[in-house]
C-alpha cells in the first residue's frame, strides 16, 4: 500500500471511529496495511481492486475471551 493511501485511511479511521487510531504499513506486504487503537492491534485493510473500482476492506477478527 502507498504511503499516501495509509494516510487517507489513517485520517479516515480517525475521523470515523477514534483519534487514536493507527494504520501502519506491513512489512513485506503490499496489499494491505495494519490498523493499532494505540498499542491494540485491531485488524487489517485490504485492497480491492475488481472490477476497475478501488476499494478496502477492514478485517478484524473478535476473540471469544474478549466478549
Amino acid at each position: 500500500m502507498k504511503p499516501e493511501e495509509i494516510k487517507k485511511l489513517d485520517a479516515y479511521f480517525k475521523r470515523t471511529l477514534n483519534p487514536q487510531v493507527v494504520v501502519k504499513a506491513r512489512p513485506r506486504k503490499d496489499d494491505s496495511a495494519e490498523v493499532y487503537l494505540g498499542e491494540e492491534f485491531l485488524g487489517l485493510v485490504y485492497i480491492d481492486d475488481e472490477d476497475g473500482d478501488r476499494s478496502y476492506n477492514f478485517s478484524m477478527a473478535i476473540l471469544d475471551v474478549d466478549l
